[in-house]
């Protein structure tokens, strides 16, 4: 099995070039599910449907969620279609298992005013307060995911147009700036970022204080630090701004289509879970519009 894991692994990165953190998680959901075969002493190319279902019951006695099972599954199923590409295996055991039910939880959503009181918080009189800032407008005028944000290089931002060009895997996606984003990231980009880089090959375009490439748990805390000062009682993460960007584009009129685009989601139903926090201004216009309201 190990042999077939490597070689499924650079399929994965080399031919479907997924992002890392995506390859990362094939990785993990399959090593634990060879680790259950050799505790069972099981053979991956014998391994049958009752097999399956049998380690996704212990993954439940494991406090695992539905969301982190549907993924194992997903993961072993992606697994075992290639080995049977491969003729590595007869069948692929996981062709009738069915996923557990997740329940979609409503997102955290910030209001407008929650937003702003945030986005002030930075003050660009020190290179961090001029980074912060930029950043932090950046994440919430484009609705970029926070590993996305950090895996920018500073050739991805055109200043001049006024958009940002995302990269997740094999899949590309432009942003349209806004005037206060922009202006932020201009500011950061000439007075602070050439001082905060230690070298001049640096590509990324947020670094952190010793010039190198900001990680996510720097993101994570630089929000919670401007979160405990604008004095916020609701948990804010890099995907809260995501989902803000969202909800507030669609409550003041943006397609659905649109957000789908800009938030870089494949399946519109995804996007669709920001309907529930439209507003009465959106019906009105619609009734007002639509010949058939």
């Amino acid at each position: 099995m190990e042999r077939q894991l490597k070689l499924f692994f650079e399929f994965l990165e080399n031919e479907k070039k997924l992002s890392n953190n995506t390859l990362q998680s094939y990785k993990r959901d399959l090593k634990q599910f060879r680790k259950f075969l050799e505790s069972y002493s099981l053979h991956y190319n014998k391994v049958s449907e009752d097999d399956i279902n049998f380690y996704i019951k212990e993954l439940q006695d494991n406090g695992k969620k539905a969301s982190s099972i549907s993924r194992a599954i997903a993961s072993i199923r992606s697994f075992y279609q290639f080995a049977l590409k491969r003729k590595k295996v007869k069948r692929d055991p996981t062709a009738n298992v069915k996923s557990p039910k997740i329940e979609k939880r409503v997102p955290s959503v910030l209001t407008a005013k929650e937003v702003e009181l945030l986005l002030d918080q930075p003050k660009d009189v020190d290179l961090k307060g001029t980074r912060d800032k930029a950043m932090l407008e950046f994440a919430y005028a484009t609705g970029m995911r926070v590993t996305e944000i950090i895996s920018l290089d500073i050739d991805d931002v055109n200043l001049d147009e006024g958009y940002v060009t995302c990269r997740n895997g094999n899949k590309q996606r432009t942003i349209p700036l806004g005037t206060m984003a922009l202006n932020a990231l201009k500011e950061y980009i000439e007075d602070a970022r050439d001082i905060l880089i230690k070298n001049e090959n640096q590509k990324a375009l947020f670094v952190n204080v010793n010039g190198g490439r900001l990680t996510r748990q720097g993101f994570w805390k630089i929000i919670k630090y401007y979160k405990e000062q604008a004095h916020i009682t609701k948990d804010i993460t890099p995907h809260v701004l995501r989902h803000s960007f969202a909800t507030h584009l669609l409550q003041n009129g943006a397609d659905l289509k649109a957000i789908q685009t800009m938030l870089g989601h494949s399946d519109i139903s995804s996007t669709q879970v920001y309907m529930q926090f439209q507003d009465g201004g959106l019906k009105d216009i619609y009734k007002k519009a639509h010949p058939r309201a």
